[in-house]
């Protein structure tokens, strides 16, 4: 039985699970409502709680963690005489999964039996042609070790399959007719109802909590690996980043892309937090009710259009644009459409939206008594904004500033399209230059051994832009301090 089914029949079992235990506790009491502790919904609830929490959350783990362990054992089970690398492991275990994909498929079209699966022999069937009928396409012939990797996957997967529909039915069931016994007068269904909510609001918060630790140790244990194979102050202090050229890993120093970043990054906020906090100004103490109802949504549409989108706007009309005013043709400052100064153009409009909405929210959230108060001492408008609003709302505008400055130093696509590909130190603007984000991607997405250093510096990047966003939030949260304590 597949998770789907599984989930539509614990599901049912904690619907009727609330209507039996309702009916159980008011004929526990001859139906008189008064002489139970809860009101009648409570015991209902309290069934069908124990009905599907503990089967869906043995559901979801079993789900997420099958796939895990039985990869992990077959991919045991292969000779070490058929791959190299870990990374030629992935790719036998890829043609595994495929053929067993083949193999499930070929059972479901009726092309053949579970037996004659399992009986299937790669030296004397034609097993490429055979799934290619159904579907499945491979890019060589399927020999012998990979069929026996695939009908053990096969066979496990099913074995797990039928293990987990028969414990998650055994669950459900007992805590069914656990809590159905229980749906009596006396029992206290509220508190054990109020008490499994707060659990599930424990787990929520804590799942973010985990998701954030899990993140920073994947990076730390990564990186430790990374210096381990790769000295530390080289990569720290290095100004040449050539992970592919004379001397391969020789050269990985992230200076170069530390510099393409924060300049990047500089020419984009430069462009949003001018025009985003005078944005927000503007729709909060000047604009009309009608005015900024149509403005302020047409801001936030900025911030759902796709960064591809933006990419390729700076790629076919920013860059050939200014190469027109500072090119060749021009002043001679710039050689091609892509440089620091058209990511930077580009992402500062994608950051807008970012730096006026919140700061619009922030502005507005300032209480209407301080600025009357200033009407009242003869200020003028421009004055109580300069003067009352604006440092009244300062912490939350170096928020709004803060994410826009950690969504831009996070930008992949615009850097690619817009900014180009070259590592290099330079005070150009309109010189090719590229990010540490940039780079993490082309380290992860190529050939190269994901043990070796060219693909582990990816994780040593990430976690210097990690150490990075966190000083500028510490930093950040000082400076709000500071001001907070001198203007209360």
């Amino acid at each position: 039985m597949s998770a789907f089914w599984l989930l539509v029949i614990i599901l049912a079992l904690a619907v009727l699970g609330f209507v039996l235990g309702r009916a159980r506790a008011l004929a526990s009491v001859g139906g008189d409502r008064r002489k139970l502790h809860s009101l009648p919904s409570f015991y209902g609830y309290n069934v069908a709680m124990l009905a599907l929490v503990p089967a869906l959350l043995v559901l979801c783990l079993w789900v997420i963690l099958q796939p895990i362990v039985i990869h992990a054992s077959v991919a045991g089970a292969i000779p070490e005489t058929h791959y190299e690398s870990s990374g030629q492991l992935n790719l036998v275990m890829s043609d595994v999964a495929r053929v067993a994909e083949g193999l499930d498929e070929m059972v479901r079209q009726n092309v053949m039996t579970r037996e004659g699966i399992a009986a299937l022999d790669a030296d004397s069937t034609d097993l490429r042609a055979q799934l290619a009928q159904v579907g499945v396409a491979l890019g060589g012939e399927v020999s012998p070790t990979i069929l026996s990797a695939a009908q053990a996957l096969r066979a496990r997967s099913e074995t797990g399959t039928l293990a987990l529909t028969v414990v998650v039915l055994i669950i459900a069931a007992g805590g069914f007719l656990f809590a159905l016994r229980s749906s009596t007068g006396d029992f206290h269904a509220r508190n054990r109802v109020e008490t499994g909510v707060k659990l599930l609001l424990i787990g929520a918060a804590s799942l973010a909590i985990l998701t954030t630790i899990g993140i920073v140790l994947s990076l730390v244990f990564n990186t430790i690996s990374f210096f381990g194979m790769f000295p530390m102050t080289d990569f720290l202090f290095g100004t040449v980043w050539s992970p592919e050229g004379r001397g391969g890993s020789e050269h990985l120093g992230i200076l170069p892309l530390l510099w393409g970043t924060l300049y990047i990054s500089l020419v984009a906020l430069l462009v949003a937090v001018p025009i985003g906090l005078f944005a927000a100004i503007y729709l909060a103490e000047y604009a009309g009710k009608t005015t900024r109802a149509v403005a302020k949504p047409l801001l936030e549409v900025l911030a759902g259009i796709p960064t591809i989108v933006y990419g390729l706007f700076a790629l076919t009309v920013v860059g050939p644009m200014l190469v027109g005013v500072f090119g060749a043709d021009g002043l001679g400052w710039m050689q091609g459409a892509r440089s620091v100064m058209t990511a930077g153009l580009v992402m500062g409009i994608m950051l807008i939206p970012f730096v006026s909405s919140l700061s619009d929210d922030i502005i507005n959230a300032v209480p209407q008594t301080m600025r009357d108060g200033s009407y009242g001492l003869g200020a003028t408008q421009s004055e109580t904004v300069r003067q009352v609003v604006l440092p009244a709302a300062l912490p939350g505008i170096v928020g709004a500033v803060l994410l826009a400055a950690s969504r831009a130093i996070g930008e992949t696509m615009i850097v690619v399209m817009g900014a180009g590909a070259a590592a290099r130190l330079d005070l150009n603007p309109f010189e090719a230059m590229t990010t540490v984000t940039a780079k993490i991607v082309s380290q992860l997405t190529g050939d190269s051994d994901f043990a070796s250093p060219e693909a582990l510096v990816a994780f040593a990047l990430g976690m210097t832009l990690f150490i990075l966003t966190l000083g500028l939030n510490i930093l950040a949260l000082m400076i709000v301090r500071k001001y907070r304590e001198q203007y209360e």
